[in-house]
């Protein structure tokens, strides 16, 4: 049941998510269209209070418990951060908005990077304090060995993500190139 509650909260963040976007930008409903949106915190809520009501009636914490631990860690960090990026994107394809700053170059990028980093130690820190309350909850009662694998796999997300920071970091990307630098012919001129 936890397994196919992610998969509902997974498939429902994107469908309120599209919903929400087409609703503000293709039929003119800003308000609608925010109040779609400021929903999809409410599922994750729901699989937070599934889950605490499965293993309050007995179920051994297994993986099922840690992925829906992480995957709400994960949508408090990176959910509204997903929507505001989609919004950006939507408002200059549909409704003619300015074109969405990206992530850069240079400095630039390095500390986008950094800043998507610490977005996952917020995730990880979530999940991992999730996962400990049901640590603390099932306590010497039950297996607990498989929340604390997820525990683990969380502080090795964090890691990795570290990894690929400082790698931006010590090689960060270059802005492209002028037109002419790559060989094609630059554009016509008038005088």
């Amino acid at each position: 049941m936890i397994v196919t509650l992610i998969i509902a909260c997974e498939i429902g963040f994107w469908v309120l998510l599209a919903a929400g976007l087409a609703l503000r930008y293709l039929a003119r409903m800003p308000r609608l269209g925010a109040a779609v949106l400021l929903c999809e915190p409410v599922m994750e809520l729901v699989l937070l209070v599934v889950t605490t009501m499965d293993l309050k009636n007995g179920a051994e914490p297994d993986w099922k418990h840690g992925v829906a631990a992480l995957y709400i860690g994960y949508t408090v960090a990176y959910g509204h951060y997903t929507v505001k990026w989609l919004d950006g994107h939507a408002a200059h394809r549909l409704a003619g908005g300015p074109r969405p700053a990206g992530a850069g170059h240079g400095k630039a990028r390095v500390a986008h990077e950094w800043r998507l980093w610490t977005r996952t130690v917020l995730a990880a820190a979530i999940g991992a304090g999730l996962l400990q309350v049901a640590i603390w909850y099932v306590g010497d009662a039950g297996d607990i060995s498989s929340l604390r694998a997820w525990q683990s796999g969380a502080l090795r997300a964090v890691a990795l993500h570290a990894l690929v920071a400082v790698g931006y970091t010590l090689w960060p990307p270059k802005a492209p190139a002028d037109a002419e630098a790559e060989g094609r012919p630059p554009l016509a001129r008038t005088r």
